[in-house]
């Protein structure tokens, strides 16, 4: 079993070292297919993100603040990948992303982009320490030990062996930071992170969040209906 273990991390590596990094996200006059034609030009024109032409670059911080129905989940699910009804393009660097292949998607997911989805998507059965540990076993990115310094960090360590139904939204969405910084990326897609969080918490969170980002040399990109992650340095944005 040893064995395996280590042929399974030395694959690990070969393929990290192999992904190349991405240095750009860029949306070129992207626009939900939902606001074209149906009389939400305005919106648009609003927007410093739709249908422009907006560069995101690695190694900066990014704060993207948005009313209700505005799209900004949808913005993140368009540059994971998830979802692809939008018009317009989106370029990792000078590829189109709608030329990827379902294997290209999974290596990026695995070893560049990283996401935490606003309804955080944790198994309501498992403990949070399994719930970090399914991504962890996919990547081998993070020590057991440091999961646990990050969960402490975050004032949830003492919360591992509970069962992610019996915690509340605000400790779901502190471990659910933890697992989205399982894994190596070069940029950090943050659906409303903070969203639950009191001032002490959002500031340890953004902290947090932070040093990971200037310790890969990573973007972060964050989404806010208003209550704004709390990193300094933002370049921010109005959907």
């Amino acid at each position: 079993m040893m064995i395996s273990l280590t042929i399974l991390n030395m694959q690990i590596l070969s393929r990290l070292n192999e992904m190349p990094v991405i240095e750009s996200v860029t949306l070129d006059h992207v626009v939900p297919e939902v606001f074209v034609g149906n009389g939400d030009g305005p919106l648009c024109e609003r927007s410093d993100v739709w249908n422009t032409d907006l560069t995101l670059h690695r190694g900066r911080l990014y704060l993207i603040s948005a009313d209700s129905g505005t799209g900004k989940s949808s913005l993140c699910s368009y540059i994971y990948g998830n979802r692809t009804d939008y018009a317009g393009r989106i370029m990792f660097d000078s590829d189109d992303v709608r030329t990827f292949s379902p294997r290209k998607w999974s290596r990026l997911r695995q070893n560049a982009i990283s996401i935490l989805p606003q309804e955080l998507r944790l198994f309501p059965e498992l403990t949070a320490m399994e719930n970090i540990l399914i991504k962890n076993r996919l990547t081998g990115y993070c020590s057991v030990s440091r999961i646990v310094e990050m969960l402490d960090m975050l004032g949830v360590a003492g919360l591992a062996d509970r069962r992610a139904a019996m915690m509340s939204v605000g400790q779901q969405q502190r471990v659910a930071v933890v697992r989205a910084l399982c894994q190596p990326f070069d940029f950090l897609l943050l659906d409303e992170p903070v969203s639950h969080l009191d001032r002490r918490n959002n500031m340890i969170v953004s902290d947090l969040l932070a040093d990971e980002a200037s310790r890969r040399g990573a973007a972060i990109v964050a989404t806010s209906v208003g209550n704004d992650i709390m990193i300094e340095n933002t370049i921010c944005l109005k959907l």
